[in-house]
C-alpha cells in the first residue's frame, strides 16, 4: 500500500515536512525522502509541459510513484465528451514520468449525472496499461451499470471520506484500490482525522493500493499519512 499526500508545495508544511532552510524548488526532494508517492492535484488546474513531469522523474527516488489529476479541461469544461484530444494530450505529457507514473485520477464534477457512454468513451481514450481511478460526485452514478463499464476498463472506484461520511460505495471494481481523505473532524488539529477513523479504514482496505491525504491545512494531511502508515503496520 502507498501512502502520501494530495500536493506537496504548501507554504504551511514548513516545520512540518520542510525544515526553514530548505528552499521551495528543493521541496519534491524532501516529500520523497520521507513518502513513496504523491498525487498531482496541479495538473488538473493547469497542465506542465513534459519537460517538466521528465524533471519530476529525475528528482524522485527510484520506486517513486506519481498519480496525476487528470485536467479540468477534460473533466470539467468538456465533461467527458470529445475526449480524444484532450486525453492525448495529458498522456502526452504524464508519460515524461516513465515508469514513475500511477494512476491518473478522473474527478468527475458534481453536477454531472450518470452517463454510461461518456465515461466509457472516455476511459476507451486511455492507452492500455495506464492504471485510471474514476471519482464520480453525483449520487446517480451509483448503478450496476457503472460498476460493469469501471471494472472492463479494470478501472478503480476511487474510496473517498468527508468528515466520516463515505462518499461512494465500497466497490473494487480492479486488483487494486484508491483512497482519498477529504477532511477529518479533529476539534483540537482540524481538519485531521483521529486514529479511529483511520483504523476504520484499514479494515476495509483490501491490500494493495493508494492512499491520499487531500486535507491540507495546517500540514494536517503530512501528520495523518505519516500516522496512517504507522497504523498499517501495526
Amino acid at each position: 500500500m502507498r501512502v502520501g499526500t494530495s500536493g506537496w508545495q504548501y507554504a504551511d508544511w514548513r516545520g512540518v515536512l520542510y525544515p526553514p532552510g530548505v528552499p521551495q524548488k528543493r521541496w519534491l526532494e524532501r516529500y520523497g525522502e520521507e513518502f513513496g508517492t504523491v498525487e498531482n492535484n496541479g495538473a488538473f488546474y493547469r497542465l506542465p509541459r513534459r519537460e517538466t513531469f521528465e524533471e519530476w522523474h529525475d528528482r524522485t527516488p527510484d520506486d517513486f510513484v506519481m498519480a496525476v489529476k487528470a485536467s479540468r479541461y477534460l473533466t470539467h469544461v468538456r465533461r467527458l465528451t470529445d475526449p480524444k484530444e484532450p486525453v492525448a494530450r495529458l498522456m502526452g505529457v504524464a508519460e515524461g514520468l516513465g515508469e514513475k507514473l500511477g494512476p491518473i485520477l478522473i474527478q468527475l464534477p458534481p453536477t454531472l449525472r450518470y452517463a454510461e457512454d461518456v465515461l466509457d468513451g472516455c476511459l476507451r481514450c486511455f492507452p492500455k496499461g495506464v492504471e485510471l481511478a474514476v471519482e464520480p460526485r453525483h449520487e446517480s452514478w451509483w448503478n450496476d451499470a457503472t460498476r460493469r463499464t469501471l471494472e472492463s476498463h479494470r478501472a478503480a472506484l476511487v474510496w473517498s471520506d468527508r468528515r466520516g461520511r463515505l462518499m461512494s460505495p465500497l466497490w473494487q471494481t480492479t486488483t487494486w484500490t484508491y483512497l482519498r481523505f477529504h477532511e477529518g473532524t479533529s476539534k483540537k488539529h482540524p481538519p485531521e482525522y483521529g486514529d479511529r477513523a483511520m483504523k476504520t479504514w484499514l479494515e476495509r482496505l483490501p491490500g494493495e493500493g493508494y492512499v491520499y491525504f487531500n486535507n491540507d491545512p495546517t500540514g494536517a494531511a503530512v501528520r495523518n499519512a505519516r500516522r496512517f502508515r504507522q497504523l498499517a503496520t501495526k
